[in-house]
């Protein structure tokens, strides 16, 4: 039934996958912009180390070497579109459950992110983070 129609129908103008779907995209999009960037930087290491002279003027060097990284601009690129689907998010679910699922979802991939994608030492306090914020949104969930 399409709530427009009829005022006194439940406010359920989307389905629970609509609802999931929506959330996963904004954390997806988020790990994904954030491990590419966190790429990019360590593959341009110091950026100190690329300045081109005293002043102002030699950070040009490290400037133009970050906005030519084609790993930063992808990174960049996806935390553009995680902008606009957090938008749309916002639009079709409560607040009061997109804002800490897609934070919590977001940690939680990240940690898997570094250890898998970058290599970083994630230790046992970390992950016994991860699975509370997991326990978290599961009660979140219902």
């Amino acid at each position: 039934m399409n709530p427009t129609l009829n005022p006194t129908a439940p406010a359920l103008a989307t389905s629970l996958l609509h609802t999931w779907t929506a959330i996963l995209t904004v954390a997806a999009l988020a790990i994904t912009g954030e491990v590419l960037i966190a790429a990019a930087m360590r593959r341009l290491g110091d950026l100190d180390h690329l300045r081109t002279g005293p002043g102002l003027r030699g950070y040009l060097g490290p400037i133009r070497a970050v906005l030519t990284s084609p790993l930063f601009l992808t990174g960049a690129l996806c935390m553009a579109l995680n902008f606009f689907a957090m938008l749309y998010t916002l639009s079709i679910v409560d607040l009061s459950l997109a804002a800490p699922a897609t934070a919590s979802l977001t940690f939680i991939g990240n940690a898997a992110a570094a250890k898998i994608f970058l290599h970083e030492n994630v230790d046992r306090r970390r992950w016994l983070a991860v699975l509370f914020v997991c326990v978290g949104v599961v009660l979140l969930a219902k």
